[in-house]
């Protein structure tokens, strides 16, 4: 990530948007890594109770595509967008927090492939995601 980027100019994460619906929040950029954090509640359940997965691939593909938004040379000409997510769901949450941290894979001009493993309160791996971001004019 641009070093220096202040987290509190994603706008779009305080909009009306599904970041904000499922109480996504940002917490900390860092040279190469991006960090979020998804409350486990009623909000992101599946009807048995658990995390539901989308939630999980919802956390992954806004963290990448964030990380990606961060890196464009001009945000006002250009857009990240998810162009392929996969998920593997390895451990189900039933409440609290989980923690999503997005490292880079590839960070080419018209593409960017990112690396999210999404953590419980204890650091257990409960996914791990791979996207790749399409960068257009």
């Amino acid at each position: 990530m641009k070093a220096g980027f202040d987290l509190s100019n994603l706008e779009f994460a305080h909009a009306d948007s599904i970041v904000k619906h499922l109480g996504i929040e940002f917490t900390e950029a860092g040279e190469g890594y991006l960090t979020a954090r998804m409350p486990v509640d009623g909000r992101t359940h599946q009807p048995f109770g658990i995390l539901h997965g989308g939630a999980s691939v919802v956390l992954a593909e806004s963290l990448g595509s964030t990380a990606s938004y961060m890196l464009l040379d001009d945000p006002t000409k250009q857009r990240a967008v998810g162009l392929e997510i996969n998920a593997n769901h390895i451990r189900s949450v039933r409440d609290g927090w989980v923690y999503g941290r997005c490292t880079p894979v590839h960070i080419g001009r018209t593409t960017h492939v990112w690396d999210i493993r999404i953590t419980d309160e204890l650091g257990k791996l409960v996914c791990i995601s791979r996207l790749t971001v399409a960068v257009v004019n």
